[in-house]
């Protein structure tokens, strides 16, 4: 840090290093999709619309002539969610769906170069999935290449410069009646991926050398552990900061801790939660709440320090409290942050809702109540 500074200028002064650290060879503009693969996906965009407020955007299946799969795509502010089903169960969905259960297999990435995206990360090491293909229709063109992550998760660069179509060629746009009304999600804040003990350095050195990431932020188990159990997290973030993704791993503890559950739920490594932001968490959790959608408990006793922690907040405690919406502060500002129990049937994938009032920090000083919160669903799991 640089002498004869404060505090905050000095935090600003190494968010901004951090962030020249990453190198621009591959500028990426934000997240373009995630895509799932589901055991269906009809009934699944249906829970997503419902509990989650996102609306009908785009479909393909049988209907469009693919016999293969079909694909549901909804949206809300700039999150767009792929909803995937293998229409036959002889094929690679099939297969990772009988392995992981549902479960996010695509993170893709909005690049102005699909292909020098590619060649600069596979040059760098990275293992190909798909070469740069190119999709056209009468609304222009799509150019997308792929490659692998950790697990069975990859990566794809979209480029839609030249597309004015409703998603990609292959997709119409999905008209449906049903459509309940947004919750107030804006975009992907960042995605949480879960590797094995030893890997986690692994795959954040190949975030820094093959896609030029920097690291934003490293906890170990002395930041994030219980009585119980640890685990440690490095956060990766692109140049722009449009990109976060911390990389866990489990660190040795008394008993099962929430990453190894995971592994061992979807047989291997994968994302175990998505952050999504809005600009108003108390509308958010009261609608989704209305929803039923379930998020993890908070002790009340959380709330008896937490005003002594985080200092004048513009919201009621009172309210969050009700919500069981936790506050961090960090020298930009504070963050409010609440995450919902398991999507699935198995202890796999969760959601974060974050909104940042100035906060550019993960919630370090929730961690030990959201640990031991999660803990207690272990217990009642019977897998601590």
């Amino acid at each position: 840090m640089k002498n004869n500074l404060t505090d905050v200028e000095n935090f600003n002064y190494g968010i901004e290093k951090i962030f020249k650290e990453a190198q621009d060879f591959l500028p990426i503009n934000g997240t373009d999709y995630v895509e799932f693969y589901v055991g269906n996906a009809k009934q699944a965009a249906h829970y997503y619309k419902t509990a989650f407020g996102f609306e009908s955007h785009a479909y393909c299946g049988l209907e469009t002539g693919n016999k293969e799969f079909c694909s549901y795509v909804i949206k809300q502010g700039k999150i767009q969610l792929v909803l995937t089903t293998p229409l036959n169960p002889d094929s690679e969905i099939s297969d990772h769906i009988r392995k992981h259960g549902d479960g996010v297999k695509v993170i893709a990435l909005w690049v102005d170069d699909a292909r020098k995206a590619y060649e600069e990360t596979v040059s760098r090491g990275a293992k190909e999935v798909m070469e740069p293909t190119v999709s056209s229709d009468k609304n222009g063109q799509v150019i997308c290449a792929s490659i692998k992550s950790y697990g069975d998760t990859i990566h794809t660069f979209v480029e839609r410069k030249n597309y004015t179509g409703v998603f990609m060629p292959g997709f119409e746009k999905w008209e449906s009646e049903y459509n309940p009304g947004t919750k107030g999600l804006k975009y992907i804040d960042h995605m949480v991926g879960n590797v094995e003990l030893g890997e986690m350095n692994k795959w954040a050195d190949f975030y820094a050398n093959t896609m030029g990431f920097a690291n934003l932020i490293t906890f170990d188990d002395s930041d994030i552990s219980t009585k119980y159990t640890a685990l440690m997290s490095k956060v990766m973030t692109n140049g722009n900061g449009r990109i976060k993704f911390p990389i866990n791993e489990p660190a040795k503890g008394l008993r099962k801790s929430q990453v190894e559950e995971y592994l061992d739920f979807y047989g291997g490594p994968g994302c175990q939660h998505i952050a999504v932001a809005t600009d108003d968490i108390v509308y958010t959790i009261s609608e989704m709440r209305a929803c039923g959608v379930e998020f993890l408990h908070v002790p009340g006793t959380y709330y008896d320090t937490v005003v002594d922690r985080v200092g004048t907040i513009a919201e009621d405690m009172a309210t969050l409290k009700a919500l069981g919406i936790m506050v961090d502060r960090d020298e930009e500002g504070y963050l409010l942050q609440i995450f919902t129990k398991p999507v699935e049937d198995r202890p796999t994938l969760f959601f974060e809702i974050i909104q940042r009032k100035g906060a550019m920090s993960f919630g370090k000083g929730n961690f030990q109540a959201l640990f031991e919160s999660i803990e207690a669903e272990q217990q009642r799991r019977g897998t601590l």
